[in-house]
């Protein structure tokens, strides 16, 4: 099974031309909904069996992810996303729980809290250990989620499976690579990175500790899987990167 890690979609609608698309000066559209067949066609382009997706952190849409997943169950595994410091955030997770979704995308910086906050985190990963989902952070060149500042919140929670999504890339990818090492609960996903960065995490924590993601529609499936494929020659090695691992810690009922 080859499973991507880390993409995201949107149920496109508002003003904003970065999410719609719209040139400067359009009129936006008010609404255009997303055609899944877009991901999966490039999943199938690809040979990606599977795929993580969530919204991009500008809107928060769990009903919509929920919608994807329930309607493509074997090829789209939702991620949801709250703001910490919402008063339903710990209610928002549970019932995602309840509604089949496998994991949290936590993005700091967009939502204004540091990774560090032991006051905002803690019941939140408290609340995806009860029920046993992984997280996901957002984590590029970003002075709110650097890889040592997602260290102080993971030390906690060794029960939680947690993502340093780009492995920090740019600057921050060393770092992203000794926490890591260090905490066994910790995974490094690839999109964003450069091949170089993908062998050095390789030489360093092996192929169990790393997740292929690409982030589609910002990159695509065949690109990444050709980096993957150059950074780690050894087929085996290979397999656990391109999706046995993720199969694993999100315990997939896969092949």
């Amino acid at each position: 099974m080859i499973i991507d890690a880390y993409n995201t979609t949107q149920d496109v609608r508002g003003r904003s031309d970065y999410l719609t698309g719209a040139r400067p000066g359009e009129e936006p559209p008010a609404y255009t909904p997303f055609d899944p067949n877009r991901i999966l066609t490039r999943m199938d382009a690809a040979g990606v069996d599977m795929a993580m997706v969530c919204s991009l952190a500008q809107r928060i849409e769990n009903d919509f992810i929920i919608g994807l997943q329930d309607s493509y169950p074997d090829r789209l595994i939702g991620f949801g996303q709250v703001r910490p410091q919402d008063d339903d955030a710990l209610d928002e997770i549970r019932r995602m729980a309840e509604a089949g979704i496998r994991g949290l995308k936590l993005h700091p910086s967009m939502h204004g809290y540091h990774v560090a906050d032991h006051g905002l985190l803690d019941p939140v990963f408290r609340e995806c250990a009860r029920h046993g989902m992984a997280v996901i952070i957002n984590a590029l060149d970003d002075a709110f989620c650097a890889p040592f500042s997602i260290e102080e919140i993971v030390k906690d929670h060794p029960d939680v499976p947690t993502i340093i999504a780009h492995m920090g890339a740019v600057w921050n990818v060393p770092e992203a690579i000794i926490v890591a090492e260090r905490r066994e609960n910790v995974y490094l996903e690839t999109s964003a990175t450069l091949m170089a960065d993908v062998k050095r995490a390789y030489a360093r924590v092996g192929a169990e500790k790393i997740l292929m993601g690409s982030e589609w529609p910002g990159s695509d499936f065949d690109l990444e899987r050709m980096k993957i494929a150059k950074a780690i020659p050894d087929a085996a090695d290979r397999a656990l990167v391109e999706g046995g691992n993720y199969a694993r810690l999100l315990r997939l009922d896969v092949a």
